[in-house]
């Protein structure tokens, strides 16, 4: 099930880990994926130009957002900042707030912040204006492209990797009809997620990057709590029959548990030798194992990028709109 951040549609293409469906809400653009399908289901690698399946609606219950402080520290970004129209202040938006982004990050790793709860205000919400131009550029691709080509070299690549994610999760949203629900709770702290991470990755070799990438495009890091229509659960979006077999015995809706069944799922599929192979067990679909790659890319080239995605927040798309299901208000 997909809730990368945006809960909208979802696709039942899933194998490996429980073929949730992308119900992404698309917290970047869909709020989880397909989570690990059905070990029966799976094949081999994916073809060369397979369309991405829709995405279906997400099954949940009830959505509190988090709550900010009451007192907002000066210069930071409202929740509902507005987001530049014209390319050379979007270029300008961008740029400002990923430099204050990164430098919140370094002050709250450095504290120890990042191991024992919520983020600083001064995190989140550079963290969340910078996921809202990212989406907005991601529906205005020519906008985009225009205020792109006006940003430093690396940065540049970043948002063209940023957004092409958000696209490709975008695609297989398929917009919810009526007054549905969410399960939407607030993650562990990011560093306690790293730890099971790396945990994971010592035991089976599968990249913590890409592991960390998998649950961002899932469940936004644990945020949404509700089932995939077709049945995935946990925080890495299990189907049953999958869980059996990969779960080594243990807790599907335990973060620590979850984080191992999908590196063992994950390493039988073929990573870390082949990570398409072994996202496309995970979600047979194209859109999916491009959104997946292009994000865990981007933490390895800096791993700030994990603690700013730690703090993108869930959005559900509607036959009347989005709105966010997560964060600060």
């Amino acid at each position: 099930m997909r809730h990368d951040g945006e809960t909208g549609r979802r696709s039942s293409a899933g194998r490996g880990r429980g073929t949730a469906g992308l119900a992404v809400m698309l917290v970047a653009a869909v709020i989880g994926a397909c989570g690990c399908a059905d070990p029966a289901a799976r094949t081999g690698p994916p073809p060369a130009s397979s369309p991405a399946s829709p995405a279906s609606s997400a099954r949940t219950a009830a959505a509190p957002q988090e709550s900010a402080s009451p007192s907002r520290a000066a210069g930071l970004p409202a929740p509902d900042e507005e987001v530049p129209r014209d390319p050379v202040r979007l270029a300008e938006a961008l740029h400002s707030t990923t430099r204050a982004l990164r430098e919140a990050v370094d002050a709250w790793t450095r504290s120890g912040g990042a191991a024992r709860g919520r983020p600083p205000e001064t995190v989140e919400l550079q963290a969340l204006y910078q996921q809202r131009i990212y989406r907005y550029a991601a529906r205005h691709r020519d906008l985009a492209d225009r205020a792109f080509a006006k940003l430093p070299k690396a940065l540049a690549a970043e948002a063209r990797d940023n957004t092409r994610a958000i696209r490709e999760l975008l695609a297989l949203a398929v917009p919810l009809k009526g007054k549905a629900t969410f399960v939407v709770k607030p993650p562990l702290p990011a560093d306690v997620l790293l730890g099971h991470f790396k945990r994971a990755e010592r035991r089976f070799g599968v990249e913590w990057e890409l592991l960390a990438a998998v649950m961002f495009v899932e469940t936004k890091f644990g945020r949404v709590r509700s089932k995939s229509h077709a049945g995935a659960q946990g925080p890495m979006q299990f189907m049953p029959a999958t869980w059996r077999a990969y779960g080594l015995g243990g807790d599907v809706h335990d973060v620590r548990d979850a984080v191992m069944g999908a590196a063992n799922y994950l390493r039988a599929s073929g990573a870390p030798g082949d990570r398409r192979r072994a996202l496309h067990a995970y979600n047979p679909s194209n859109a999916y194992v491009d959104a997946v790659s292009l994000h865990a890319r981007q933490i390895e080239r800096d791993p700030r990028n994990f603690y700013a995605y730690y703090n993108w927040q869930v959005f559900v798309i509607t036959t009347t709109g989005e709105r966010r299901l997560s964060g600060p208000t």
